[in-house]
């Protein structure tokens, strides 16, 4: 088969977990993304909400056997040679539905093609192939030195775990069984004095809570710096478990900006303005507290945006007084308070 040689990456990636407007939750997931001709893969596939089979928190020896198909060195899972390329961020099963092709060999080269949605043991080319997307043709060595490493133990750690810092034990208890419920592991402390350094560099975040004082924070980032390890350190914006959950999934999103669907949110007076790299579907929330301590949450818009700017009008009664909002992807989340 003839096709122009494509380079082929890997690259740290991660569907954004969160709980949702209306009571529901998705999990956090961080996976290897393939990159193709320095672009993710992914974002090809407009407004699709997948993970690749190279996920971080599947068993070694299924990762293992993921990477090996991939090298073609086992036989396809599913007739014709095909296999899943991305796969149902929630339960991976085939009947939620996965992007599949054919992987196979052309002398040294690998060869990826006839891309399709599947949902059961065949792939219909016709009426579900993604169409213009493909063949690609990798160079052996690129390709074969890209998979090989993950074996090699060279697997982007994904740190899954936060560190939640502050004097309100209830509001803290409630975030980790939050963050818990959504996959993200949660300890609370009052500080970081006496925590093995070991036990901080599995940390992946660290939450305070508003009481937090500047010197209190100052000594735990000493005391990460101090076991060597450089986490972000989210500042939470208000006593609202869900949007703590959003600041903390920012915090825990990997790979570099250029990389990201989402890369930009600001809101003030009656407009928010978006950034998206390439098309996807974006969900905008908004969390108002009142004169009261009550926290009001309005879904503003859910909609596909295509690359580019864009501006979303904000419905003022949603935004009145203290406001922020929280933009959704499948793999970003933003959050940001609407300026006065």
């Amino acid at each position: 088969m003839s096709a122009e040689y494509a380079t082929f990456g890997l690259a740290p990636a991660t569907r954004a977990g969160g709980l949702l407007a209306d009571g529901d939750y998705q999990v956090h997931r961080d996976f290897v993304d393939f990159v193709v001709d320095g672009r993710p893969l992914l974002f090809r596939l407009s407004d699709l909400d997948a993970v690749s089979p190279l996920a971080s928190d599947v068993p070694p020896s299924l990762f293992t056997a993921q990477v090996q198909g991939l090298l073609l060195e086992t036989e396809a899972p599913l007739p014709a040679g095909r296999y899943i390329v991305y796969g149902c961020p929630e339960c991976e099963d085939l009947a939620c539905g996965a992007v599949t092709a054919v992987i196979e060999r052309d002398g040294e080269d690998f060869i990826w093609r006839d891309f399709a949605w599947q949902t059961g043991e065949h792939a219909d080319l016709e009426l579900n192939g993604y169409h213009g997307l493909g063949p690609f043709r990798f160079r052996g060595t690129e390709y074969r030195t890209a998979l090989a490493s993950l074996l090699d133990g060279d697997v982007p750690g994904a740190r899954r775990r936060v560190l939640l810092i502050g004097a309100r034990v209830a509001l803290l208890a409630r975030l980790a069984a939050a963050l818990r419920t959504i996959g993200v592991g949660a300890d609370i402390a009052h500080d970081a004095d006496g925590v093995p350094a070991d036990e901080l560099r599995g940390y992946g975040a660290v939450v305070f809570g508003r009481s937090v004082s500047d010197g209190e924070r100052d000594a735990v980032r000493r005391a990460f710096a101090g076991a060597g390890v450089d986490v972000p350190c989210v500042d939470g914006l208000a006593p609202v478990v869900p949007l703590l959950v959003a600041q903390t999934e920012q915090a825990l999103e990997r790979g570099p900006r250029d990389r990201r669907r989402l890369t930009e949110l600001t809101a003030a007076g009656d407009a928010a303005e978006l950034e998206v790299t390439s098309s996807c579907r974006v969900r905008l929330t908004a969390y108002r507290i009142d004169r009261l301590s009550r926290t009001h949450t309005r879904d503003l818009f859910d909609g596909v945006l295509e690359p580019g700017r864009h501006r979303v009008p904000l419905d003022g009664r949603a935004v009145k007084g203290e406001a922020y909002l929280v933009a959704r992807t499948g793999g970003t989340v933003l959050v940001t308070e609407v300026a006065r």
